[in-house]
């Protein structure tokens, strides 16, 4: 019972650093007019988090590798708290930046070191976090956003982080060690071509999506005149049909294999950016294509980690937290383009560019594919 509910709370703060890193995609407008930037500057705030994430990831995990898994991760959602406190007390763009690059200095720990944590105790992965976090977590800071001010959806994630950071500390054995990371293993893998190849898909995927995604809620404005009430319901349905995803991959990947189900999910996301693209200005095509484009993403990056893994099983731990970092580094490339390409109102073009990046991306898995009889061999 105690490892189920180990298990959960760990997904919990999961899910309280996925809304760290993503909570300002869904209160960017009134981000914007309460710090008196422009919707570009608040975009930022991802793009450079992002930064710090993919940085972060891997130096942060080799430095802590064998502190207590407990008192890491709990003081990682205590400074979480803090940060988020802190930023509902300021007004000051500047302030709220550096404060956020703080946060997220510390925070690129949690994911990673949850998933291994969980390994530890149950033999499993959190993969739901980001994906609840989308689902409920997105709506429920633009609905706070525009009902109560941004300020109380800083103020409400600070409480939810020290609530999680509260029940880890109780739910969490003590003495519960990582394994060690070898700076070698990043020297080999920098010398593994296809290794590189890998990691190279998922940052150009993570670039496609993220060019549109941190930018869904004024784009949906721009092209449709939606307000923040369709913003949420996008936002919501994006991450629920992004859980459905990731359940059918998981109940299909035995069967097809992990390269196989991948380039399905894969085409799926590119489908959903094609038709969010041809047909931006008309809601009905946009939600059609956020159902392809949201039923691949989270399945994606399971099946990346399932590839490193079996490329290389002895830099597995090595190479997934070099994965997270490129992720992050798709982040903040995403963001950032997609963030110029709003700031001179190219609203239609954000579609078309995100989409080319994760075409790109399917291009390369097809010119890496790996026969069957290869991989069995």
């Amino acid at each position: 019972m105690r490892k189920y509910f180990s298990r959960i709370v760990l997904m919990l703060g999961n899910v309280v650093t996925g809304l760290s890193i993503l909570g300002p995609a869904g209160m960017l407008a009134d981000l914007a007019r309460g710090l008196h930037v422009g919707i570009h500057d608040t975009g930022l705030l991802v793009t450079y988090g992002a930064v710090v994430l993919c940085i972060g990831s891997p130096v942060m995990a080799w430095l802590t590798t064998r502190m207590d898994r407990r008192a890491l991760l709990v003081a990682t959602l205590v400074i979480l708290a803090a940060g988020q406190a802190a930023s509902a007390l300021t007004s000051n763009y500047s302030v709220i930046l550096l404060l956020r690059i703080g946060m997220l200095a510390i925070g690129a720990i949690y994911t990673p070191q949850a998933a291994t944590t969980v390994a530890l105790i149950v033999h499993d992965r959190v993969f739901l976090g980001w994906s609840l976090a989308i689902a409920g977590g997105l709506p429920l800071v633009t609905l706070i956003a525009t009902h109560f001010g941004w300020q109380a959806v800083y103020e409400t994630l600070a409480a939810i982080a020290a609530i999680v950071a509260a029940l880890l500390f109780v739910a969490l054995p003590k003495g519960l060690q990582g394994h060690p990371l070898s700076p070698q293993s990043f020297v080999t893998i920098a010398r593994s071509k296809r290794i590189l190849l890998i990691l190279l898909v998922t940052l150009l995927q993570t670039s496609g999506q993220f060019t549109v995604f941190i930018y869904l809620a004024p784009l949906l404005h721009a092209l449709t005149g939606a307000g923040p009430a369709v913003a949420g319901a996008f936002f919501a349905f994006y991450g629920v049909v992004g859980l459905l995803g990731n359940v059918v991959a998981s109940g299909i990947v035995t069967k097809l294999g992990t390269q196989e189900t991948l380039a399905l999910f894969m085409a799926s996301t590119l489908l959903g950016l094609t038709l969010w693209s041809i047909g931006a200005g008309w809601l009905v095509a946009m939600g059609g294509g956020i159902f392809f484009w949201a039923f691949g993403f989270a399945a994606i990056n399971s099946m990346q980690q399932a590839r490193l893994v079996a490329a290389a099983p002895h830099l597995a731990s090595a190479s997934v937290a070099l994965n997270t970092s490129v992720l992050y580094v798709g982040q903040a490339i995403g963001s950032g383009l997609g963030g110029l390409l709003f700031a001179h109102e190219c609203f239609r073009l954000v579609g078309y560019v995100g989409a080319a990046f994760v075409a790109l991306a399917c291009a390369l898995l097809a010119v890496t594919w790996e026969p069957a009889k290869r991989r069995q061999s």
